[in-house]
């Protein structure tokens, strides 16, 4: 049940009401007929823009329109009163019963209650993570991880069919560093290379990687292949290590992301597409459509004469798609470039079937959202969107103080060291706080706190709060079934008609509207937002019973009033319990 559809039906029907009277046209397009809450509460509990964007369709003064419709919605069922605001708005006052029944759809759903019809089944593509194969995942990447999977979770919510993805960048010259780092840590584990000398090339940068996670990848090559690769040429070792190396760090990659609860339906390697030919047949359909070429760029802003050599270069025509410049596609050594492989994999992205990608990159990304935009329009033919989320960066803190870097990883804090010391619940739902484009400072003090503070502890505890209601009203009145099920098919309530009930059922109400609206925006902090602001509610009713015994929610000498309340309370553990889902964050029953 969403009301403000129910409400917007309403409107709807008005508008039909007046068409039939021939005092609208027939053939008016209703697309842009909205309903919403007001800017300001005190004006009612919903608002329709339907005069104004009707008005000049059919030729009439807003106002006037507004009022032909705020008279007809006035005796609409369920709706208090209809007034008319400003240049044609109609402000709604709906009446107690819609709000009640709200409250009892909440219960017959369950935590379903929100599921929308607005995706329609169509399919969506979240690609995120992505990480670099080159060791395990740091916060960074972890806060990418949590924004794609809750994005993933809340667009299916919403009624999309949703393909979490991963796309595994074991083509570029970073899986060649690495397979040169574990070379020689293999090396060191025979005994052919001290300690020292392998810090020298570290600091000579001979070696990228240098973290302790490559010992066991080593010392299992060692194990496996002797001194194979002692003496042998880089040509022979590196594509058999540079395998081994990936597949290892992969493998630690997941065991990083099931920790955090994130999994992907699917994994899609660079190298395969390169090594399938995918990449140059792509491309060479794109020379047809005469959007490859050989040209010279401009030297980059802020390069002198001197720091810029032109030379001749493959270049893909990004700039009849909005890019600024064109974009090379072949390196001077005549490999493909990596945008190059990227204009592939999104091109199988819509050979797939997905006309509607979504991509999460790293903040160090914002200047790759132009280019890329423009190759999915080239690939697709202009058939496909995509929206690029920026992640910003986390700075991990423990009370105020910045967390040193980990001996593990050797230059950042793992995920993995972050997800032990304060558990996944909590990463996942501090990481959902903020915008994805803000930054985020992640304190190991705060967010472990039990104070109203910290979110994640203000709303779980808001649901264990609920959760005690539902035992003492078990030990108050034995022998009465307190299901969800029972508490809809029972409870009278019309009981529950006091302001802050009443405003407690409009919070809960609003629930389905803030999934799609959040869906359709691609943010899924507002689920925490909105969660916030229903703990908030749902402990400011609780207090109000502590400091006044009749406002508590069971009443001995009031058994009808105590069984509505207790839904009332069902029906707050319920919704965020559904908004909890979406965060993959576990509804606690208890806390201490």
């Amino acid at each position: 049940m969403n009301l403000f559809t129910d409400v917007k039906d309403r409107v709807l029907a008005a508008v039909a009401t007046l068409q039939a009277e021939d005092f609208l046209p027939r053939d008016l397009d209703l697309a842009r007929v909205s309903v919403e809450p007001p800017r300001d509460p005190e004006h009612g509990d919903m608002a329709t823009n339907a005069a104004l964007v009707l008005a000049k369709p059919a030729r009439m003064a807003p106002r006037a329109l507004a009022e032909r419709l705020a008279a007809l919605l006035a005796q609409a069922d369920g709706l208090e009163e209809a007034t008319v605001a400003g240049p044609g708005f109609i402000n709604l006052r709906l009446k107690p019963a819609l709000w009640q029944a709200s409250a009892r759809a909440i219960l017959k759903a369950g935590i379903a209650y929100g599921d929308s019809t607005l995706g329609a089944g169509q399919p969506v593509n979240v690609e995120f993570v992505s990480a670099n194969p080159t060791g395990p995942m740091h916060v960074g990447h972890g806060r990418g991880a949590v924004f794609g999977d809750a994005l993933a979770a809340l667009l299916a919510k919403a009624g999309f069919a949703v393909t979490r993805e991963y796309y595994v960048n074991d083509a570029g010259a970073q899986v060649d560093s690495l397979a040169r780092a574990v070379h020689a840590r293999y090396l060191m584990a025979l005994g052919h290379l001290s300690e020292d000398a392998f810090q020298a090339r570290l600091a000579a940068r001979e070696i990228e990687y240098g973290g302790d996670y490559l010992v066991p990848v080593a010392e299992e090559l060692a194990q496996r292949d002797g001194e194979r690769w002692v003496d042998a040429p880089i040509e022979a070792w590196l594509p058999e290590i540079r395998a081994l190396a990936i597949e290892r760090m992969m493998a630690l990659i997941r065991e990083d992301l099931d920790v955090l609860g994130v999994h992907h339906d699917v994994f899609t390697s660079e190298r395969a597409l390169v090594e399938a030919g995918r990449v140059g047949r792509l491309l060479a359909d794109l020379e047809q459509r005469d959007l490859v070429y050989v040209g010279v760029l401009e030297p980059p802003k802020g390069k002198t004469p001197e720091d810029w050599e032109p030379r001749p270069q493959t270049l893909f025509r990004a700039t009849r798609y909005g890019d600024e410049v064109d974009r090379p596609l072949r390196k001077s050594d005549g490999s493909w470039t990596y945008f190059a492989s990227d204009i592939a994999y999104h091109a199988d992205k819509v050979d797939r079937g997905f006309h509607n990608l979504i991509n999460v990159l790293g903040a160090d990304h914002g200047g790759y959202v132009k280019r890329l935009d423009a190759a999915v329009k080239a690939v697709s033919d202009n058939a496909a969107t995509l929206d690029v989320k920026l992640i910003q960066l986390v700075k991990l803190l423990d009370d105020g103080e910045p967390v040193k870097m980990s001996k593990r990883a050797g230059t950042f804090i793992t995920l993995r060291e972050v997800v032990d010391t304060v558990g996944k619940d909590v990463v996942r739902f501090i990481m959902l706080t903020r915008r994805n484009d803000a930054p985020l400072d992640f304190d190991y003090a705060r967010v472990t706190e039990k104070t109203r503070d910290n979110p994640v502890f203000y709303v779980q505890y808001a649901h264990a709060r609920a959760c005690s209601v539902r035992r003492h009203a078990q030990e108050a009145f034995p022998g009465r079934d307190v299901s969800p099920a029972a508490l809809a098919a029972q409870v009278d309530f019309s009981r529950l008609d006091s302001p802050e009930e009443l405003a407690l059922m409009r919070l809960l109400a609003g629930w389905p509207r803030l999934v799609e609206s959040a869906a359709e925006a691609h943010e899924p902090h507002r689920v925490a937002f909105y969660l916030n602001d229903v703990a908030a509610a749902f402990h400011g009713l609780w207090n109000r019973g502590n400091e006044q015994a009749e406002l508590r929610f069971l009443l001995p000498d009031d058994e009808a009033l105590s069984w509505a309340r207790l839904a009332l309370v069902q029906a707050v553990a319920t919704v965020i319990a559904s908004g909890l889902s979406i965060f993959g964050v576990e509804p606690k029953e208890e806390m201490r």
